[in-house]
């Protein structure tokens, strides 16, 4: 059969846990709902879950022969040395752990033939710190990414492993990171939401049979599609976790992935030709256009937080002040890097509204000005993905029925992008057939996401963070969720839910940014200790950084830090001290 060259979605990684509650939780979550119901919803009435216990690996090569779980096959188990693991690319210092591989759910697909399994890895640390994460893998999943518990940002400085957890890592029931597994119905479910549902019960047994003991915390963590998995999680499986991390969610998958076949339409309609007289996207805006924007917003908004810095921390005053239209030069001559045309400032202002339907109904958020706007990342996502990733995901994974491999293979990613249609073929996210009997809107995106109630009344916590300028997933359309979660949950979801977003970050890191932090830690502190985060400090990867980030611009100092503050407080300035610390702002 042959591959088109279509890779879809892809994206950051994440990790996760869970926790089954004891009885007297249980009891206290029923007296939590009496007590909001008299109160009006103050954390006092929220059960402290207790801190997770340590514990000491009891068994580990034996794992493989003698352990018998349900529609499992361990494949491996073995004890790996203290020492180094590279993974993305990172070399990081790892505490000795024992790690198991295996297979749920061995089967053959009934419509394509072709295997499927859940494939999965756990790594579990010789001196366990009690805790379990799920770490939530990006992109289209398809490989099983060695279980490191990587989930915040940047480069980050101390993975859950090194903390001490139990980390799974899967590949979310299909074995290539390709969308055609999109043709067999149960994968598709295993890749909305049935893979944790499958694998966390599993994972929990095996640690107890590791440790004598089974989690005393469970966390699920992820970003981009890990994100995604994360919110999905919190709604449909909130009796399993303690904590849930979730990263630029793309918990609107099928509507942000057809957007960005729509975004390429628009694209089109400026940019130059390729040799095969094929739209070139990545003329419509090049990076000097980008840039030139970029600092054009810099410009408008940098001083609305207090201080000019060259950071821009008021995002929602600046959709105000900046106005793409009066505020970039517009040429009347060739384009040179110091003005865009008309017509590149109309695909602009209709790509950043976001698409909307010959009804005038908005199909998908909308997105801000940001600076970074100008980090290759995102560029990335706008001229790059539709044709490669988003257009093989919407067809084979988004759409019902899939098409068919011979349809596909017959045109182009990008003449796909180009031909999809938002009146007709947009719908085909909500269908359902014989075949196909849960729809993709259905299986991929968290059910009754403003009602999290469950998640709450258990003690569990939650955050989310998105970066400002993500170039796929709207952080706009995160920021209406928290909204809407708010005002459903008595505009007290603060209690046990918040966003952090980060300025001029793209799409899980990148950008000119502060995106190096820890967002695990925090979450810990406040399922355990009852300490709610009400800001993160984050940090630029500027030289000397374990991975640097060439974006950090270069009147900034290499080790720049920032709060990041709670969604909708903003970092200001307080006047007096270094514009380099974060002690020099506060959250208003």
């Amino acid at each position: 059969m042959s591959t088109p060259k279509n890779r879809a979605f892809d994206a950051a990684q994440p990790s996760t846990g869970r926790h089954h509650p004891h009885h007297h939780t249980l009891a206290l979550s029923a007296i939590a709902v009496a007590l909001l119901a008299g109160c009006g919803g103050s954390d006092a009435g929220l059960p402290q879950l207790t801190a997770a216990q340590p514990a000491t690996l009891q068994s580990c090569a034996t794992l493989a022969s003698s352990l018998a779980l349900p529609d499992t096959r361990i494949t491996s188990s073995e004890l790996v040395a203290e020492g180094g693991l590279t993974a993305t690319g990172v070399t990081t210092p790892i505490p000795a752990h024992c790690l198991v591989k295996g297979k749920m759910k061995e089967r053959t697909g009934p419509v394509d033939g072709a295997a499927y399994a859940i494939g999965f890895e756990i790594r579990m640390p010789v001196n366990w710190n009690g805790r379990f994460l799920y770490q939530a893998n990006g992109g289209l999943d398809g490989s099983v990414v060695t279980a490191l518990g990587s989930v915040s940002g940047g480069a980050p400085v101390a993975p859950a492993l090194v903390q001490g957890f139990a980390v799974l890592s899967s590949d979310a029931g299909h074995g290539a990171p390709t969308p055609f597994f999109g043709l067999d119905p149960q994968a598709r479910l295993d890749y909305g939401y049935q893979a944790v549902g499958t694998l966390t019960p599993m994972a929990k047994n095996l640690i107890k049979s590791a440790y004598g003991k089974a989690p005393d915390r469970s966390y699920l963590a992820g970003c981009s599609n890990g994100g995604r998995h994360a919110m999905v999680g919190a709604s449909r499986y909130a009796e399993q976790y303690d904590g849930i991390l979730a990263g630029n969610p793309g918990f609107h998958l099928p509507k942000a992935a057809t957007t960005q076949l729509w975004k390429a339409q628009q694209y089109a309609k400026v940019a130059g030709k390729d040799a095969s007289g094929q739209p070139d996207l990545t003329t419509a805006v090049t990076p000097a256009e980008f840039k030139l924007i970029s600092s054009k917003i810099v410009e408008k908004c940098d001083a609305l937080d207090g201080v000019a810095d060259g950071q821009v921390n008021d995002v929602a005053a600046c959709q105000t002040a900046f106005n793409l239209q009066t505020d970039v030069p517009t040429c009347t001559g060739s384009r040179d890097g110091s003005c865009i045309s008309a017509e590149q400032k109309g695909v602009l202002s209709s790509i950043f509204a976001g698409p909307k339907n010959s009804k005038g109904e908005a199909l998908y958020t909308g997105t801000w000005f940001d600076p970074g706007i100008a980090g290759s990342n995102f560029a990335s996502w706008h001229f790059g993905s539709p044709a490669t990733r988003d257009a093989g995901a919407v067809a084979f994974i988004f759409t019902t029925p899939p098409s068919t491999v011979a349809a596909f293979s017959a045109t182009t990613g990008l003449q796909y992008a180009l031909n999809f249609s938002m009146e007709t073929d947009y719908p085909k996210m909500f269908a359902t057939n014989a075949t196909y009997t849960e729809s993709p809107w259905s299986y991929m995106t968290p059910p009754n996401e403003a009602d999290l109630s469950p998640l709450k009344n258990r003690g569990a916590k939650m955050i989310v963070f998105h970066g400002v300028a993500d170039g796929v997933f709207s952080p706009v359309d995160t920021a209406q969720w928290m909204d809407k979660l708010q005002a459903n949950h008595g505009n007290d979801a603060a209690s046990f839910a918040r966003l952090f977003l980060i300025p001029g970050m793209n799409h899980c890191s990148g950008g000119p940014a502060t995106d190096q932090f820890d967002m695990l830690a925090p979450l810990v502190a406040w399922v355990e200790q009852g300490k709610a985060p009400d800001s993160v400090t984050a940090k630029a990867r500027g030289a000397g950084a374990n991975v640097v980030n060439t974006e950090v611009p270069s009147t900034w100092s290499a080790n720049r830090t920032r709060p990041l503050c709670v969604y909708p407080k903003v970092a200001r300035y307080n006047g007096t001290g270094d514009v380099e610390s974060a002690s020099s702002f506060s959250c208003k």
